[in-house]
């Protein structure tokens, strides 16, 4: 068997294989709600054979959203919702995951296809932006957020919870608190974005606190057998790699202790205009590594490994534990079938569903179909 197709058991959750599906936004949402769209899109994923699928970046409050059009998850009825999702997910044989998280100072904006800019001033749909300090990310996103208050950052801290509790009632078996790409979380812990003068600014312990206190928070309501993750921006690529590293490990080692289950790796996103390697494969590879080693804890990562090599070399070196892999599957959703064929992998049942199976194995045997 080979390492990409070998299961991956963490608490009482096990994957069939090592290949998840990272949230992807869909933006296509009605005040936070699924719909057809969303009904299709995660079972026709599920289906296509990912030991794990995780539901899109959900919106712990209406201003935690991306843009108007992102799921939510503060109400009963967006919760009832995505229960039917995780049913859909569980059925088609993949484990059911989602991502809770506050889009903080990033927040308020249009669609990518509509220029993933901050909404215009004075526009109905858009909202005002929060966050650790009164400091605009630039770029498109040029307007100033409201410096939270401490009232402000434990109504948001109650928000997480609220949430994680709505996703354990719905069925979801995977929790990722999104910590990364320069919304909120990431937002305290950087000093790119952080520069306020109180508990929650200035020193490492202070700029942590955010994190640790929501990971304690989601933790005590969140089942212990079930695994509770994160995605955490470890490394900005602007000129102090080394240095952002060493603390971003020490943050894990803190979040590990803290009862955190597996890190998914990712960049920080906390500035415009860095020089991140895009095209180099599995660029993050060596990094999340190296914070599985130094802190202790299993990891993921995505970023360009969706060829079938990377992502078997990748696991089978143990740079990773599970890959994540999404455009290659929202272009094929059955791509891991065909990923199972280049490695040769016998007969992989659970790959695909018993009538696409059939129909495709019965004229493979004549010679009329190929696997791509």
């Amino acid at each position: 068997m080979s390492a990409l197709f070998s299961p991956f058991t963490l608490k009482d959750v096990t994957l069939r294989n090592r290949i998840a599906v990272p949230p992807m936004c869909q933006y296509s949402a009605v005040d936070g709600l699924t719909n057809e769209w969303h009904q299709v899109h995660y079972p026709s994923i599920a289906r296509g054979g990912a030991g794990l699928v995780i539901v899109e970046a959900t919106g712990v409050s209406p201003e935690g959203r991306i843009t108007p059009d992102c799921l939510g998850l503060w109400n009963d009825a967006q919760a009832e919702g995505l229960a039917r999702i995780a049913a859909s997910i569980k059925a088609g044989g993949a484990v059911p995951g989602i991502q809770i998280g506050h889009a903080g100072r990033k927040a308020s904006a249009n669609n990518p296809w509509e220029g993933d800019e901050h909404i215009a001033a004075g526009d109905a749909r858009g909202w005002q932006p929060i966050a650790p300090s009164a400091i605009a990310f630039g770029g498109g996103l040029p307007r100033v957020p409201s410096e939270m208050t401490l009232a402000d950052i434990t109504r948001v801290k109650a928000d997480f919870v609220a949430a994680a509790q709505r996703a354990r009632d719905a069925g979801f078996e995977w929790l990722e608190l999104h910590f990364a790409h320069g919304y909120l979380a990431q937002s305290f812990f950087s000093a790119h974005s952080n520069q306020r003068s109180d508990a929650y600014g200035g020193s490492f312990d202070n700029r942590a606190r955010f994190l640790l206190e929501t990971l304690a928070a989601v933790r005590a309501v969140w089942p212990e057998n079930l695994p509770l993750t994160a995605r955490f921006g470890v490394i900005e690529y602007d000129g102090k790699d080394e240095e952002t590293l060493a603390e971003s490990i020490e943050l894990v080692k803190r979040m590990r202790a803290g009862g955190l289950d597996l890190l998914n790796v990712s960049v920080n996103f906390v500035i415009p205009d860095v020089k991140i390697p895009w095209g180099t494969p599995a660029f993050l590879a060596p990094i999340a590594q190296r914070v599985a080693r130094e802190a202790g804890i299993p990891v993921a990562s995505s970023w360009g490994i969706d060829d079938v090599q990377h992502a078997e070399r990748v696991v089978a070196e143990q740079q990773m534990d599970l890959v994540m892999i999404g455009r290659a599957m929202l272009a094929n959703p059955h791509y891991p079938y065909a990923m199972a064929q280049t490695l040769k992998e016998q007969r992989p049942d659970w790959v695909l569903p018993a009538p696409y199976a059939h129909w495709l194995e019965r004229y493979r045997g004549a010679g009329k179909v190929t696997a791509s």
